[in-house]
């Protein structure tokens, strides 16, 4: 596959493109943003954005909230820097690791704020992860929309009209690019982060075989309310500079935020999605779909800011990238398949020009937490094989 002569990120990588340099255009984006924004000026625009708001509500601000590295930075910084009064709001998406809930605990209590959890119907979540897995080959549709949209709920439920998230889509990808505005609305919403099905089109999916009103946390609230509201939902890092590392070591200094091991990730990048303990299931089907996962991820960050060269960043990615993870023994139960039905699905959303080699995997490691991770809630085999015979009748139609 062709990669970026800089960064290393291969042409699978989504909107990715390359210049007659062989540069992409997510390395020319960390370019202009570190050569060419105003940072002081923008900074400024942030602390008038926050006076407009400051006192008029029963919060200054709403912040979604994992508990994760940017989050949990996005919160330090309101706090900190400019003194907000924020309501922070996380969105449950059923697979929280013991030692982020400690690091909620100790965030919250430390910066001293209010906030709701909000955790969804579980039997829904199995046939959503199951139904996204088979249509798009990502099982997180519902954490990809509820963690955007249920937010945004809380937001014209509490009458909150400010929202501030972490990073903006620029930082990684190109659906956005820094020298435009990028708001965090329904427009962001469907260019990329419902993967294009909307809770309207899941219920069709499902044959009606949920409730409706269980869709309304992955459902965009109506624009004609969210304007009224007159509200405004941006990232902070459209603001200031964002750098994961950086903020990392802050929040581990400050608030005594503590990482964690990820599967299949470099133990140098324990601060990298540790809030989730599916998230090695994930970079499996991403690594098979498109032949790359998070360590290519990691180590492009860190060769555009100079921490690394290209060929270091290849050893690691070499050392770690695609073994399969021991929480994939978990999935399976939780979304009732075979792994030989997973692999049917999973390879069936190949990017081109990536072919996997499913004999060439290895076993990833198991880690630490592993034994604490819930195992409740096995889907059963009738309610995942209903949804695989739908999928498949499908694929024979549309093939005819």
């Amino acid at each position: 596959m062709k990669r970026c002569t800089k960064c290393g990120l291969p042409e699978t990588h989504e909107t990715i493109s390359f210049d007659d340099q062989g540069v992409c255009n997510i390395c020319r984006q960390q370019e202009f943003k570190m050569g060419r924004i105003d940072w002081a000026a923008n900074r400024k625009v942030l602390g008038e954005l926050i006076e407009e708001h400051r006192g008029r509500y029963d919060y200054d601000c709403v912040v979604p909230f994992s508990g994760g590295k940017d989050s949990t930075w996005t919160l330090y910084y309101l706090v900190k820097e400019f003194g907000v009064k924020p309501l922070v709001v996380r969105f449950d998406h059923g697979f929280l690791r013991p030692n982020l809930d400690e690091n909620v605990k100790r965030t919250i209590r430390h910066l001293g704020v209010d906030m709701i959890s909000f955790t969804p119907n579980w039997k829904v979540v199995q046939k959503l992860m199951l139904q996204s897995l088979l249509e798009k080959g990502d099982f997180c549709w519902h954490c990809h929309t509820g963690i955007f949209s249920y937010p945004m709920w809380t937001a014209l439920e509490k009458k909150v009209p400010l929202i501030f998230w972490g990073e903006p889509s620029a930082e990684y990808t190109a659906y956005f690019s820094y020298d435009q505005q990028e708001e965090v609305d329904e427009k962001r919403f469907n260019r990329y982060v419902n993967l294009g099905i909307s809770a309207d089109d899941m219920f069709v999916r499902l044959g009606g075989n949920v409730d409706l009103r269980d869709l309304k946390p992955y459902s965009y609230p109506p624009l004609k309310a969210l304007r009224e509201l007159n509200y405004r939902s941006v990232c902070l890092g459209s603001y200031i500079p964002w750098d994961v590392k950086h903020q990392s070591e802050v929040i581990q200094r400050e608030l005594g935020w503590k990482g964690d091991r990820v599967e299949n990730v470099p133990p140098q990048y324990q601060y990298e999605k540790i809030e989730c303990y599916m998230q090695g299931v994930r970079d499996y089907i991403k690594y098979i779909k498109r032949g790359y996962s998070r360590p290519s991820h990691l180590v492009a960050l860190d060769v555009r800011h100079g921490r690394m060269t290209n060929a270091e960043g290849r050893h690691l990615v070499d050392q770690y990238e695609g073994r399969r993870p021991p929480s994939l023994d978990l999935f399976l139960e939780f979304v009732g398949l075979t792994e030989a039905e997973f692999m049917e699905i999973a390879m069936g959303h190949q990017v081109s020009p990536n072919i996997h080699d499913p004999a060439a995997t290895q076993e990833g490691e198991r880690l630490h937490d592993h034994a604490h991770w819930s195992r409740d809630g096995a889907m059963t085999r009738v309610d995942a094989e209903e949804l695989l015979a739908r999928w498949r009748a499908r694929k024979v139609s549309a093939a005819v």
